[in-house]
């Protein structure tokens, strides 16, 4: 489930730590440093990895994984008060 009330800065945690989680710090300097160097164009490879799958199966594809792979905080979370 999407939370539309999350914040830039939540984003940009969140996605530094799934990819520090997943390649590792240098694999992670090494993605972000192809990015920011390249003119990525990220709609074409949007084409290119997703192919010509409809607006449906990308929604049933995205379901499934989030059942199989919940995401939730890796450390208890302070109240904020």
């Amino acid at each position: 489930m999407m939370n539309n009330n999350i914040t830039t800065a939540e984003i940009v945690e969140r996605g530094y730590g799934c990819l520090f989680e997943h390649l590792g710090t240098i694999e992670t300097e090494r993605f972000i440093s192809y990015i920011l160097s390249e003119r990525f164009d990220y709609t074409k490879w949007r084409r290119e990895y997703f192919g010509k799958a409809s607006v449906e199966e990308l929604s049933s594809a995205a379901a499934d994984y989030e059942k199989a792979h919940p995401f939730g905080p890796k450390k208890p979370q302070l109240p904020i008060e």
